[in-house]
């Protein structure tokens, strides 16, 4: 899962990608420069840890997200994106703006919605350039009707300052659409970047209001106190956070709210050699699952035996669940849940 940090210059993305990764990027606009940054970190899962202590395996492995700090450009907080910008933002998965809501160099804090709406603005004007580009390519093209008709639709809707993540697409549609990396379409969060004081305040009713009626979650992140607590030892965080009422490191709440944004789930393989969460949307049937392990179990599946975690941790040992009939044997179609511990049979 890759999710890009984006925004206005001057929000603190870096600040925030610093706090999520416990890198030490530069931060204060690059020095003057526009740098994207990079960073990957392990996605929180306490069943890891409670597989590892049953099969005490070789190696130990937990989901990853990769984060790309996108440069703001332009003028702080309000900025049009420039091309540059968009283009490294359709590389993502997902998109999570920073908004900032603490005090500019003039120590004023500038109103968040609009920040909001700017943005969002620009991810529609964005696609509709690329929407309206293709479809006058697609006049001097034969046999691409039902790709016109689509675009057409999307031209509509974004024409209405409706983003495409409120169109419905079939799945053929959303085949079709997938090569332009639209950025309405994609997955949206938003962060409100705030200051220490704001530690434990309610996220303002405006911007509650706002995401709530687009239907996009919205974390509130101290990202300077957070980025400096990322930098301390391990064994000295909690004390800190636990002094400034922070019930869990950012970089938590953030990734299960990512999670949730991208409708991921994680089923799990659990041995001797290795114990590892494996990250896949939901609804993926059991043979696609087996193809994020390797392509030639989803070329050679024969079936999938599941547990699920709650009764394998119940029960303490695959044969045990399979005594108290709690093991199943499913097939290609089978839709995987969060949490499944699944063995694949395949013969390639």
């Amino acid at each position: 899962m890759k999710v890009g940090l984006a925004g206005f210059r001057g929000a603190g993305k870096t600040t925030i990608f610093n706090a999520l990764t416990g890198l030490r990027a530069a931060t204060g606009g690059y020095g003057g420069t526009a740098r994207t940054n990079l960073g990957v970190i392990k996605v929180p899962d306490p069943r890891i840890g409670v597989l590892a202590e049953i099969h005490e395996p070789k190696k130990v492995t937990y989901a990853e997200v990769s984060f790309v700090d996108v440069p703001g450009r332009g003028e702080e907080r309000q900025a049009a994106l420039d091309a540059a910008t968009l283009v490294e933002m359709r590389d993502v998965d997902a998109l999570v703006q920073v908004v900032a809501a603490f005090p500019d160099p003039t120590g004023a804090v500038p109103a968040l919605v609009p920040q909001l709406e700017n943005f969002a603005a620009e991810l529609i004007l964005a696609d509709l350039g690329v929407v309206e580009k293709r479809l006058e390519r697609l006049k001097k093209e034969k046999g691409k009707e039902r790709e016109e008709q689509l675009l057409a639709r999307c031209q509509t809707h974004l024409g209405g300052e409706q983003p495409l993540r409120s169109c419905a697409f079939d799945a053929a549609e959303v085949a079709m659409l997938a090569g332009f990396n639209l950025l309405s379409r994609m997955p949206f969060l938003v962060l409100v970047n705030v200051d220490e004081s704001a530690i434990g305040a309610p996220v303002a009713t405006d911007v509650a209001a706002w995401a709530d009626a687009r239907g996009i979650a919205v974390v509130q992140v101290p990202g300077k106190t957070e980025m400096e607590l990322a930098e301390l030892d391990e064994a000295d965080r909690p004390a800190f956070l636990r002094d400034l009422g922070i019930t869990e490191p950012a970089k938590d709440r953030f990734v299960r709210a990512a999670y949730h944004a991208l409708d991921l789930i994680s089923f799990l393989t659990a041995g001797a050699d290795e114990c590892r969460a494996w990250p896949i949307r939901r609804g993926t049937i059991a043979v696609k699952a087996a193809g994020k392990i390797h392509s030639d179990i989803e070329r050679g599946f024969i079936r999938a035996e599941v547990v699920a975690y709650e009764e394998f941790v119940r029960y303490r040992s695959e044969a045990r669940c399979r005594e108290a009939g709690k093991l199943r044997l499913e097939g290609k179609e089978y839709v995987v849940a969060d949490g499944d511990i699944i063995h694949f049979r395949f013969n390639v």
